[in-house]
């Protein structure tokens, strides 16, 4: 302000707001300049990529047995993103999620914010924040391995279609001696109302031998709920950790032939105060699997004691529907059989059916599944 005949004059309100926006730039200009001073020379390499990829899934299954009800689950699972690539090294993400059940009353289910950093060299990857698991080593589908690749006695497939939105830390690698993908999703926050929520997961393999093709191999996974903060309800643990060996031999008439089994044992502390409940559990799986032009077969055999594990297909496992224990040995069998579909660069399709002996029962399920995935280059530097 200024004197101007023994009076106060003020300066106009925009000429306040001018000078503000100028200060503004100026400070933002110094911060550019600053982290532009220490960042490496990587403008060549810089892109801007917009991603989108969906999910179409039908999956219907008639259970009627003592361990699990049949369910059908029918939706769109949808990501949209833009990717930018500083370099070769370090890529943000950021978009939407969306999660559309066919026939809810809410359009859309599931909401969430994409954020994600990803820092990838020539064998490895390291993420965080919304993590994307869709990196099966066997195909899209699900009918051979589920959302991290672990075995249905550890994670069930349908996790995919319930929860398909997961956030937290992963590592993956991929070397020739050695592949691995370990992680750890942030499911729900320690509030008044109810425990944190989290779950850990490994899987891995190395090959070994020359004259067979062959992997040893293990996985490993826990569900927690605790948390500190607010005392909600009991800490739980629900964990299994298993060591396996994979044998892929050359069939003259198939494509691709693999017998995979696994020894696994597990820990389930439904109340950390009360370890009286908690129960170890053991099981054998062994899957085999046989490929032939766009067809896949496979036949699963699983026996386990006293099994109980969170998240696990409840076919699998030792508790029934009415919370009960079930005390003899459980036995398990199923086969199916899958075809695929590229009928367009981006879309795959895939189509199966499955035949169950839960015990003494016989069930059927049935899935379908689409993939569409488009990336658009939007701009390069």
């Amino acid at each position: 302000m200024s004197w101007r005949g023994g009076s106060v004059v003020r300066p106009a309100a925009t000429d306040i707001m001018r000078r503000r926006i100028e200060r503004a730039r100026c400070r933002v200009l110094v911060v550019v300049l600053a982290l532009g001073s220490l960042a490496p020379d990587v403008s060549a390499q810089e892109t801007v990529t917009f991603r989108g990829a969906a999910t179409f899934y039908g999956d219907n299954s008639e259970f009627s047995n003592l361990f699990r009800n049949g369910d059908t689950l029918f939706g769109t699972a949808a990501r949209f993103a833009i990717d930018v690539a500083f370099n070769d090294i370090v890529t943000f993400r950021g978009g939407v999620f969306l999660n559309h059940r066919f026939a809810s009353e809410p359009f859309v289910e599931t909401v969430r914010p994409m954020f994600a950093l990803t820092f990838r060299s020539e064998h490895q990857l390291f993420t965080m924040g919304t993590l994307d698991a869709r990196g099966h080593r066997d195909g899209f589908g699900l009918d051979h391995r589920g959302p991290h690749g672990l075995i249905p006695p550890l994670q069930t497939e349908t996790l995919e279609f319930v929860r398909p939105y997961e956030a937290g830390l992963q590592w993956q690698l991929s070397y020739p001696e050695f592949e691995q993908d370990a992680w750890i999703g942030w499911q729900r926050l320690n509030t008044v109302d109810a425990r944190e929520r989290f779950d850990v997961g490994a899987e891995g393999r190395r090959p070994v031998g020359t004259a067979l093709k062959m992997s040893v191999a293990y996985q490993f996974h826990l569900v927690h709920e605790g948390g500190q903060q607010f005392a909600s309800g009991p800490v739980r643990d629900s964990w299994a950790v298993g060591p396996g060996l994979i044998i892929e031999p050359r069939l003259r008439f198939f494509d691709r032939t693999e017998v995979e089994g696994y020894a696994m044992f597990s820990r389930h502390v439904p109340d950390r105060s009360g370890l009286g409940d908690a129960g170890h559990g053991h099981g054998i799986f062994t899957r085999i699997t046989a490929e032939k032009s766009s067809w896949r077969g496979h036949l699963i055999v699983w026996g386990a004691c006293d099994w109980i594990k969170e998240e696990g297909d409840e076919n699998y496992g030792s508790l029934r529907l009415d919370d009960r224990r079930f005390l003899n040995t459980r036995h398990y069998g199923e086969i199916g059989v899958t075809k695929t579909f590229h009928p367009a660069d981006g879309v795959d399709v895939e189509g199966s059916a499955r035949f169950h002996r839960v015990e003494k029962d016989y069930n059927y399920s049935y899935r379908i599944l689409a993939h569409v995935g488009l990336d658009v280059l939007v701009w390069r530097r």
